[in-house]
Formats: C-alpha cells, structure tokens, sequence
C-alpha cells in the first residue's frame, strides 16, 4: 500500500507565511495557513496518487526526553509563561505560535478526519517521530519542508521537500528525493544523513553539533569513515591526514561526551506508542458544511475529488 504522510506542522506554518492574512472566513477569521495546507495536500495526492493520507502530529513538539539529552534543543521556539500554583509560580515552555495561526490549526485538526484523513500523534513524539514509525510498514512519501527526514529516505520511502509560495497554491515545486537525490545533493547517502546533521549540528532546531566542524568537514569525515561510531573510533586511533587532521581529531574529542546524546536526539527511530491509522472514509456533506463554515469550501471540493 502506498501511503503519503504529512509533517502537518511544517506545512501549516509554509502556508501560514507564503499567503496573505487577507484570505478569510466569513467571520473575518484568517484562512490562509488552512487553505494553503489544503491546496498542498490536492497537489501531492494528484500528482502521488495515494492509497492513504495519514496527517502526522505534534502531540509534543518538544519532547522532555529531548530536552534532558540536549537542553538547547528548541530553545529560541519557547515562550516561558508563568503560571500560578498554590505553592507560587512555575514556568512552562510552550510553543511560540502567531496568534492568527494557533486557532487555524485546531481548524484543521478537525477538518482532516471529516475528509477521510486520519491525523496521528503519541505522547512524548514528535511528527518526525510518527513518520518514522509509520514509514517502515508501507511505500511511503513524505510531505514536509524539513531536512531530517532525508534520514528516512529508502528504496520504499521518499521524501517530498516542500518550498516556496506556490507550493503552498497547490502547485508542484516540491523536490523529490529519493536515496541517489540526497547522495548527489548532500554527499552522503540517508543512511548517514543523520550522522551529518550531528556532527555539523542544526540552528533551526537548537542543536549545537560538534564545535568548529561544519558541513564540509563533517561530509569528508563521512565519506573517509562512515558514521559517527566509526569516526569516534578514528578519531581515537592513529588516522593521520585528511580529513582526520589533529585540529578535527582534538574537536572530535573534546566533544566525544556529547555526540551519543545528540544522536539519541537527532536520529529518528520507530515508537512502539504510535497507534498504527485507522482506514477512514470521508464523510462529505459533513466535510463540505464545516469547509463553507470558514470559507475554504471550493479547496475542500479539490481535496475530495483529488482523494476519491
């Protein structure tokens, strides 16, 4: 069965800032990032053709787990709200979302079931952390504008990169890769994707990497090594020139303490507490009166005819 599975969360906020506030429902509620996400998903299913749609949640888009192993990880995304207990106030992270978004997303989390689109999340995961779960029982296509997913790309998995105003039009912008895409576009194969991304860390998600190894440095290691264990060894052994030079070799470990609990963190592995997605149809007349309801009727009638 092929299956394409959405990082909802990274599409919704590309929708949300590719097109205008303007677009609104007859309550003078803003639509855009809905109507964008809706568009999207009518443009993948056209041109994918899947058997199923699976919409995959952030139940915690930011794990404690995480945050235990990396405490950078996320940081410039929290808003620290204080909140009154009996004993005094406490401070809780939460997600720093545009005001004219949140109420989009419970928005959509409704819609998507009405249109036969199951929406998937567990406790304690990520997204990323559904996907990889789900990804490993069928053909799968992933929809999502972020990196880390490349990780994931197999003979049976590819990653659809969405970008850009048009994607978010319903247009078809989207990059596909497959596992010779990401070889020639990043030098390494998936497999070792994800061995990239720890040694040269990533700013967008508060993950520090290894201090002065960039992503040069970190696809020669790679390439000359293989992944992380393997450089590690390396770098604790004789290996003498390039790339293993005594500059990187001292780099390497000095952060030798820190590079197992970024890979726990970076590297996306299958959940046993994802619940596998329920086969659903869509139930139309209820779908197209909430559409009419904020306005996005038209893209809704697109969707169900793209998913009959």
């Amino acid at each position: 069965m092929s299956v394409l599975l959405l990082d909802s969360a990274s599409l919704y906020y590309r929708a949300y800032f590719a097109l205008p506030e303007s677009l609104m429902a007859p309550d003078g509620t803003p639509i855009n990032a809905v109507r964008g996400f809706v568009d999207t998903v009518t443009a993948l299913a056209r041109d994918r053709h899947p058997e199923q749609i699976v919409a995959c949640w952030d139940d915690d888009w930011r794990p404690q787990w995480r945050v235990d192993l990396v405490p950078s990880y996320k940081t410039h995304r929290v808003l620290d709200v204080a909140t009154g207990t009996e004993s005094g106030a406490e401070l809780s992270a939460v997600e720093e979302v545009p005001d004219t978004l949140a109420p989009q997303v419970d928005i959509l989390r409704e819609l998507l079931p009405l249109v036969g689109i199951p929406v998937v999340g567990a406790p304690d995961a990520e997204a990323d952390d559904v996907i990889a779960t789900l990804c490993v029982e069928a053909t799968s296509d992933i929809a999502s504008g972020d990196r880390d997913l490349l990780q994931l790309v197999d003979d049976s998995t590819t990653v659809l990169f969405t970008g850009g105003t048009s994607a978010s039009r319903g247009g078809q912008p989207w990059q596909v890769f497959t596992p010779e895409a990401v070889q020639e576009k990043y030098g390494v194969s998936p497999a070792h994707y994800a061995d990239l991304a720890i040694l040269r860390g990533d700013p967008s998600d508060g993950l520090p990497g290894v201090k002065g190894i960039g992503e040069k440095t970190a696809v020669s290691l790679i390439q000359a090594f293989g992944g992380i264990e393997e450089i590690l060894t390396a770098a604790r052994g004789d290996s003498v020139g390039r790339p293993m030079t005594p500059a990187v070799r001292a780099k390497l470990l000095q952060d030798q303490e820190e590079i197992p609990r970024l890979d726990r963190v970076v590297r996306l592995r299958p959940r046993p507490n994802v619940d596998p997605p329920q086969r659903m149809a869509a139930d139309t007349d209820r779908a197209l009166a909430f559409a009419e309801r904020w306005g996005v009727r038209r893209s809704v009638e697109r969707l169900l005819a793209a998913t009959d």
